[in-house]
């Protein structure tokens, strides 16, 4: 007997729980020739802007011990290129496509859900309002900016909207449940950490902002609680990340309450990781003959 992984996330049928998380993974279509797309849950893209940004200043990704720090600041081809090109591209790809937005102001988010509304093969948006390379504040930390994206952008989307919300708030669980009450369709759970590195031979940051975002292996345990907390108060579903190198790491976050995960840091080391984690997923509950992945979502409550 093996191990049914297909879950239906937000009205999305998903052939397994494994994402790619945003910012790793490029558009999705550049990988194609590496590894078997249509294996994967989902794509999720690098976040999208209404204007093409040419991100941060070099140097902005640098190592710091077992994890990566990076301040790339939203690089991308703007919506409307982001529609002619990669769009194009991954529609040929059999795999559900959740795209990543980001702007300054509300208005902005919403001319990017009109532009992607009714394009293929969209089947969600995940509202980035917690990147933390950026000068400005951090979205999701403004309720009253965060109130008019979300509820802005439910009037124009035909698609689930999915909020992806920062680890750096005192209650996280409050926080989710004020997006679920707002209208979003589901969460993800969470972004980097700011974190920095200095170069002791040079004396000098590592990062060209100096401070970055934190990603890897060592933000697992601070994501975790981040899940398990939102999941005792919120009943939309959550994507897990932060930190998943393997089919166990997926696992812990599904029985704290995730009912998919995203991976990041990992697939960017090696995208054929993505392929690792889905086997290891289930080769794991098939030895533990558990028959279905929907069965360990949440079973830490």
């Amino acid at each position: 007997m093996k191990t049914k992984l297909s879950v239906n996330f937000a009205g999305i049928k998903l052939k397994n729980p494994i994402l790619t998380a945003s910012g790793t993974f490029g558009y999705g279509y550049e990988v194609a020739d590496i590894i078997p797309l249509e294996k994967l849950g989902a794509i999720i893209t690098k976040t999208i802007t209404l204007q093409p940004r040419i991100g941060n200043p070099q140097p902005r990704i640098a190592e710091a011990g077992n994890a990566m720090l990076n301040t790339i600041g939203l690089q991308n081809i703007g919506v409307k290129a982001f529609v002619e090109q990669p769009l194009s591209k991954l529609s040929k790809i059999k795999t559900p496509v959740f795209v990543s937005i980001a702007g300054s102001t509300a208005k902005e988010y919403i001319e990017i859900v009109k532009i992607l509304r009714n394009q293929k093969p969209i089947s969600a948006i995940e509202l980035n309002l917690s990147c933390p390379n950026l000068k400005k504040k951090i979205i999701c930390h403004d309720l009253p900016l965060m109130k008019e994206i979300i509820k802005g952008v439910k009037k124009f989307s035909n698609v689930a909207i999915i909020a992806k919300l920062s680890p750096l708030i005192t209650d996280i669980a409050e926080l989710a449940l004020c997006v679920q009450n707002l209208g979003a369709d589901a969460l993800t759970l969470t972004n980097t950490y700011p974190a920095m590195a200095i170069d002791v031979k040079t004396f000098k940051p590592k990062l060209s902002t100096i401070k970055g975002g934190l990603s890897g292996a060592c933000i697992k345990p601070l994501s975790i609680r981040c899940v398990y907390d939102a999941f005792q108060k919120v009943k939309i579903p959550i994507i897990g990340c932060g930190g998943i190198m393997t089919g166990e790491d997926a696992i812990e976050f599904m029985l704290a309450g995730a009912s998919a995960v995203s991976v990041g840091t990992s697939s960017l080391i090696s995208p054929k990781n993505l392929i690792n984690i889905i086997n290891e997923l289930e080769s794991i509950l098939t030895e533990k003959k558990i028959n279905s992945v929907k069965k360990i979502v949440g079973f830490l409550r």
